[in-house]
């Protein structure tokens, strides 16, 4: 009997199971309770049980959206494939569904699976998942966190505070002291540190934050449209908006031509990532880069290289940039009907 096999034995015994019970739990598969599944779960963690190496790595890596089809999700997907190819290994895509937090559907499939490695995007794990997959030793990597990650959750992102306050300081430098903002999903760690950011340097520069002119979307375009519509129209009408991503500022262009107004001339706009589409635009957009791809790359060779399972590095955050293309100039100033370059 080899040496894994004798401690399967051990944890059946445990347990108070069949060693071809532990094997279906170990390997996600159904026919085992939900209280023999726990039971047999405890009994691996107790014994500190970790999978043989031939039974870990499987020739893909994971990849984990809530959605694939945004251009935010092909930027990491380039990233995740470069670091997979120069391995020899492949990439395979998951989602789910909406939802910050893999399900036990899709934790009891990658156990099945036994990838090489996974990275998830938006997405965070419950105790259990995490420590089911430590069992396993199948390494994960989180890619720009949704939520505050704990000390033990290895992550990639970028520097999202500083990238609030490029934006301010590039529309403040312009001349722009009225400036709305439509941020990401409020409970999101990056939106926050982005607006954290951008109220930093309006404070450094001693200009007020706007606080009736903030709104909180999903980092959706219909956010930029709705929420632009309505900012754009406020008796007081912000001279600049700051969008929490680039598809949330193109919303918010279209929002300006439905009103009738010219961008840059009545309204700049600054938007976040730095997509392709963002030069595309009319006018193209000025945008705070993340290397969206970079960090794809990044948290895929975290993963591949992690020991035993377990990523060494705890947090990565890659650097943000300012683009500046042609959504923003100086404000205008208004007298009664007409408007006038500011000096």
């Amino acid at each position: 009997m080899t040496r894994s096999a004798a401690t399967l034995t051990r944890i059946a015994e445990s347990a108070e199971v069949s060693p071809s019970t532990v094997s279906k739990v170990l390997n996600g598969r159904s026919g085992v309770s939900a209280e023999t599944r726990a039971r047999v779960e405890q009994a691996l963690r107790t014994h500190g049980y970790r999978q043989p190496a031939d039974r870990r790595r499987q020739p893909f890596i994971e990849l984990v959206f809530e959605r694939v089809e945004t251009a935010f999700a092909i930027e990491i997907i380039r990233g995740v494939q470069r670091a997979a190819v120069s391995r020899g290994l492949s990439v395979v895509l998951s989602e789910t569904g909406d939802r910050h937090t893999p399900g036990p559907e899709w934790l009891a499939q990658v156990l099945q699976r036994r990838p090489a490695g996974v990275v998830l995007v938006f997405s965070d794990l419950p105790a259990d998942a995490k420590q089911r997959l430590a069992l396993r030793g199948i390494p994960f990597v989180i890619v720009d966190p949704a939520g505050d990650p704990a000390p033990d959750v290895p992550s990639v992102g970028s520097a999202n505070w500083s990238g609030g306050v490029l934006a301010a300081r590039h529309l403040l430098e312009l001349g722009h002291r009225s400036i709305a903002v439509i941020g990401g999903p409020q409970d999101m760690m990056c939106s926050r540190a982005r607006l954290s950011g951008f109220r930093a340097a309006l404070d450094e520069a001693g200009v007020p934050f706007r606080s009736d002119a903030l709104r909180w979307g999903n980092f959706l375009r219909e956010d930029g449209l709705n929420f632009g519509r309505e900012l754009l129209q406020l008796p007081d009408r912000p001279t600049a908006i700051f969008a929490g991503n680039d598809l949330t500022a193109l919303g918010v262009l279209e929002a300006a031509r439905m009103l009738g107004l010219s961008v840059p001339r009545d309204v700049s706009i600054v938007g976040y990532d730095d997509l392709e589409i963002a030069s595309w635009s009319g006018p193209p957009l000025t945008t705070i880069r993340q290397p969206l791809a970079e960090m794809g790359e990044q948290a895929a060779l975290l993963a591949l290289d992690a020991q035993g399972g377990a990523v060494r590095a705890a947090r990565v955050d890659l650097a943000t940039t300012l683009v500046v293309r042609e959504s923003t100039a100086p404000p205008l100033v208004r007298a009664g009907e007409a408007t006038v370059p500011r000096a």
